[in-house]
């Protein structure tokens, strides 16, 4: 359904009433650093938080990818949704009243931004249903399992809100939309019934099934999974993915972990509901599960916003099936891991249990199970042992495949050449206990190792170098056009003199991005004189940032302008001197393709038939040389006065 046109006051008091801190503060872990807060970005892995909120001027920036913007810029991006749905729920949270530039589709928008609302209802309304069903007849059997061969009190089976779904084709259908009066359609988007193959009508989705809430951050029922109590296959059953639902980026019992895994600066995952919720009823509540998917890279990124170190525990069983999901999730965010941008860690419990097997099974179990958290492997070290399961080294056909799959993994660690560690660790387990074998395995693993990565690696080198070969002079021209543009931005008392610098020098801004930019600019000066030359001369940013929306790529590559940094702030300690330095490399660039240009018609003529001509541009060359020889020294001069006044 295409949503209405919005009125300008709407979207502007929705700016207005929006704080930066608030809206990304519920997406990414943000630390007080001065008068900024900082976190790890969003939109690229990070090893340290380059990414800043600036709440005096409502604006983010990354100074690692350069992304940049307000607080609808940032949910239009880290959602993947258009300006008007991001304007939409910023209005429905910060109660600003809906204006649409047509009157008679005003009640469209609103059954549009109730929809969502509607669903959680539905959703609301049907937890309730199956825990109240979970208290009745039909539902002892679900409970006499949750407290005897689940041992659950009644605590943790409030606490995360367990039910029963009945046996009935069409219980709860006829609860939700005959009783309670729910649309049907929405009931289908909810993911609680499905239409019938044949005839008419819908039936339940759950049926005699242990139900378990899937929440949101907010805590709100998303999706449900549901256990069988018989021999029914499958074992577990998902909500399908729905407007509010999306497995993929969905952590069970997120809700209740955040705080947690925050304060023990550590995330555990697990394979299943009752791992977690077993594990949360004991008191280790910095547990959450992948919803019978591997562990993707959303449900990573996740998680590490809540914790320091980024390390992230994988609990999954030691069986085959436990071992094989381990690999999976492994591989879904190797990248992570090799680069060590996670801390991924592989926990197996003793005797191959899960979780909750566990807890059951031992005494003294919560303190058992911290410390093997503590003693969990490091997630190379755990896949390296794995190779040698079922493996007999003393087989030379063995031997060599167990060593070519180190390697292997070895090769794909980032730094060019592995940690000694981890080559010691190897050396030693193919010594099988041997000590005078270890050196010469080492020897081997280092050779293997520095064949391809010296090759790689000096490919690598003349790749990144190729690019400076050839632009020096392009490279000049980005940094004195940024510069010039930077302090036109964040220095409102000298935009007059940069403005007075280019025109009596005839000179425009060369680069594509930063014309567009300088065009955007003198266009809002336009727009909005009263307001930039006498009221608020520092909202020009603020103002160029709207058009984000209309210009989403050319806005992207000058959003880096509208930030300063450390290494920015202090190149710009004395403006007047950058002001003349910036301005001079702009003229000398312009007079060296003036230069070009005139001796290339110089090369053409002939003396005999064009020699007025010739001569004319003779002395055009001559002018252009001595005034480029000024520049030179202006440009030197201006840049050794900032470094002295640096110093």
């Amino acid at each position: 359904m295409e949503i209405p046109r919005l009125h300008p006051e709407t979207i502007e008091e929705v700016k207005q009433r929006a704080d930066i801190f608030d809206v990304i503060s519920q997406k990414v872990v943000l630390r007080k650093r001065g008068k900024e807060y900082v976190g790890l970005c969003p939109f690229h892995e990070e090893k340290t938080p380059s990414f800043s909120v600036n709440p005096s001027k409502q604006m983010y920036y990354c100074f690692g990818c350069g992304a940049g913007g307000n607080a609808i810029n940032f949910l239009m991006e880290v959602g993947k949704q258009s300006f008007s749905d991001v304007v939409l729920d910023l209005a429905r949270r910060y109660q600003v009243s809906v204006k649409t530039l047509e009157p008679e589709a005003r009640q469209q928008l609103q059954r549009q931004l109730s929809l969502r609302e509607q669903l959680y209802e539905i959703l609301a309304l049907a937890s309730s249903f199956y825990q109240h069903t979970l208290r009745q007849p039909q539902g002892q059997l679900a409970l006499e399992y949750l407290q005897s061969q689940r041992r659950l009190t009644e605590e943790t089976i409030q606490q995360f809100q367990l039910g029963y779904a009945p046996a009935g084709w069409d219980t709860l259908y006829r609860y939700l939309v005959e009783q309670k009066g729910k649309p049907v359609q929405q009931v289908e988007q909810a993911g609680l019934i499905k239409p019938r193959k044949s005839g008419s009508g819908y039936y339940d989705r759950f049926r005699d099934r242990l139900i378990i809430p899937i929440q949101d951050l907010k805590g709100r029922v998303i999706g449900f999974g549901g256990r069988t109590l018989a021999q029914e296959e499958p074992k577990y059953l998902n909500s399908p993915e729905t407007q509010l639902f999306d497995k993929g980026k969905t952590l069970f019992a997120l809700d209740k972990a955040h705080h947690a895994i925050t304060e023990q600066d550590q995330a555990v995952v697990v394979e299943g509901y009752f791992d977690v919720i077993a594990l949360h009823a004991a008191g280790i509540t910095n547990v959450v599960a992948s919803l019978g998917t591997a562990l993707s890279l959303d449900q990573v990124r996740q998680l590490i916003r809540y914790t320091e170190s980024k390390q992230i525990v994988l609990n999954f069983d030691a069986d085959a099936a436990g071992t094989k999901a381990a690999q999976r999730a492994i591989g879904e965010i190797a990248d992570l891991a090799y680069k060590g941008q996670i801390q991924l860690r592989v926990l197996n419990l003793a005797d191959g249990k899960d979780a909750d097997e566990f807890l059951k099974e031992h005494a003294d179990a919560v303190a058992k199970y911290r410390q093997q958290l503590l003693a969990a492997p490091l997630w190379l070290n755990w896949q390296i042992e794995q190779l040698l399961i079922g493996k007999d080294l003393k087989q030379a056909d063995q031997f060599q495949q167990v060593a070519e799959q180190m390697l292997e993994l070895l090769r794909k660690l980032e730094n060019s050449t592995p940690s000694p560690h981890y080559i010691n660790y190897c050396a030693q387990l193919l010594s099988q206990g041997d000590s005078r074998l270890t050196s010469l395995h080492v020897k081997n693993l280092l050779a293997q190792l520095k064949k391809p990565k010296s090759r790689s690696r000096k490919k690598e080198i003349q790749r990144s170098h190729l690019p400076f070969l050839a632009a020096s002079k392009h490279s000049l021209l980005e940094e004195a056009e940024a510069l010039l543009l930077r302090i036109y931005l964040h220095y409102p008392e000298y935009r007059p003199t940069i403005v007075a610098s280019l025109e009596t020098r005839d000179l425009i801004f060369s680069l594509s991005h930063h014309r567009f930019l300088w065009q955007q600019i003198l266009k809002i000066q336009v727009l909005k004189a009263d307001l930039l030359f006498k009221k608020a001369p520092d909202q020009l940013i603020s103002l160029l940032q709207d058009r984000r929306v209309k210009f989403p790529q050319q806005m992207a590559q000058v959003a880096h302008l509208f930030h300063l940094d450390e290494k920015h702030s202090e190149d710009l300690i004395r403006t007047p001197l950058v002001i003349r330095a910036a301005v001079a490399c702009l003229e000398q660039i312009a007079c060296e393709k003036r230069r070009r240009y005139c001796l290339e018609q110089w090369l053409k003529l002939e003396p005999s038939t064009d020699g007025q001509r010739k001569q004319y541009y003779c002395q055009q060359l001559l002018e252009t040389d001595s005034r480029l020889k000024e520049l030179e020294q202006m440009r030197q001069v201006s840049f050794s006065d900032v470094i002295e006044t640096a110093q």
